[in-house]
């Protein structure tokens, strides 16, 4: 029975060891990374694709935003700005924007619409190019 304390205790202390080297590998790899993520610039290859490329918008969507070309992402962007400027979101319902009559224009003649509908009723807004 000695024999077996003897061991248990010896794997339990080879055990702790390297649970505790394993953890402080796992914790500079995911700092590493972490760092690597946040300090990765937008290339000029990725701001030129996708909803960072900018597009041609409408008539209404430019008069809106001031500018003919725009990305999805900036569109969006200076959509909640000028929600939260004029205090459009409903105090109860946070998800919910009650639509001024600018934003009628944008979002079809809504009174109300979901901050999840945003980007979908926006996307007419977008001319598409070939």
């Amino acid at each position: 029975m000695a024999t077996l304390r003897t061991i248990g205790g010896k794997c339990r202390a080879l055990m702790a060891a390297a649970k505790a080297s394993t953890a402080a590998s796992v914790e500079s790899s995911a700092t590493k990374t972490t760092a690597a993520k946040k300090s990765k610039p937008v290339s000029a290859a990725n701001a030129t694709r996708g909803i960072l490329k900018p597009v041609p918008v409408s008539p209404t969507l430019s008069q809106f935003i001031g500018s003919n070309e725009a990305s999805r992402t900036e569109v969006v962007k200076k959509i909640w700005d000028y929600i939260k400027l004029h205090n459009l979101q409903n105090p109860e319902n946070k998800k919910e924007i009650i639509c001024d009559e600018k934003l009628k224009v944008l979002f079809s003649g809504k009174d109300r619409v979901g901050f999840l509908e945003i980007a979908k009723l926006l996307s007419v807004h977008f001319v598409k190019t070939a």
